[in-house]
């Protein structure tokens, strides 16, 4: 092997995307989008047939990408994660882009809420961002480079009825980002909340809020390629003037 295909291996970076799902859905998009800027792909949900197929899409189009089995509210499981993921391997060097883009969102009357389930709410939305937000900066931090990006919600913002569970839980995740920023930026870390303002034109609106969309149209929906335009463009800021904070909504959405 030549010393410039070495190089042109050992240095390519990588970049972590938590919370995949179906191929038509966020975190397959944003997997996608790394892949075409040249990322090793490490891509990370809860079921291996999903990411497996995430993966397998991303090489039949000619990018790089692994997968990794875990659960974002399971402390040993993330720090297993930025272990794989950290090493120079035969996929390229160390991390430069993580992703945190897992959560959960669906209505419920607070008053018949079993307390388990606001927890659950907010070990996905918020602990697991905790979790994977310290690791990455242990592992970025010493090297002064690298963009962590928290995949938020309206209900970071405002508090709707039958949403104190999301809302509360997404807020802390905002809290949690821009407390990240104002700690980790000048040690070089490029630390970033992009509030989602709607539906996704993906899988999960298509089948679990089907009146949203047909109330809304695909004209009222986010495009996945869109948003994962806009954390690329995030995570190649220069850093004389970063965003921290970012909000996306299609043009139909009041706000």
């Amino acid at each position: 092997m030549s010393n410039v295909a070495e190089t042109t291996v050992a240095d390519r970076p990588k970049a972590v995307v938590i919370g995949v799902g179906p191929e038509q859905g966020l975190g397959a998009g944003l997997s996608r989008r790394f892949a075409a800027e040249g990322r090793h792909v490490i891509v990370a949900g809860r079921t291996q047939s999903k990411i497996d197929r995430v993966r397998d899409s991303i090489v039949e189009a000619g990018g790089s990408a692994s997968t990794v089995v875990m659960d974002v509210t399971q402390e040993a499981d993330v720090i297993r994660l930025f272990d794989v993921a950290m090493q120079t391997d035969e996929n390229g060097g160390s991390v430069d882009l993580v992703v945190y883009n897992a959560g959960n969102n669906q209505p419920s009357d607070l008053r018949t809420m079993e307390a388990d389930v606001f927890e659950s709410f907010w070990r996905l939305n918020c602990f697991g961002g905790f979790l994977v937000g310290r690791e990455a900066a242990r592992r970025l931090a010493p090297l002064g480079r690298g963009s962590i990006l928290f995949s938020g919600a309206t209900g970071a913002l405002r508090g709707m009825p039958n949403f104190a569970h999301f809302a509360s839980s997404k807020a802390g995740l905002r809290m949690l980002a821009q407390s990240m920023a104002r700690e980790f930026g000048p040690l070089g870390l490029h630390v970033a909340h992009i509030v989602i303002d709607g539906g996704i034109d993906g899988e999960r609106v298509h089948t679990r809020f089907t009146e949203h969309f047909k109330q809304m149209g695909a004209r009222g929906l986010l495009d996945i390629d869109a948003i994962a335009d806009a954390f690329w463009s995030l995570h190649r800021q220069h850093r004389s003037a970063w965003t921290h904070e970012l909000d996306l909504r299609p043009f139909t959405e009041p706000f």
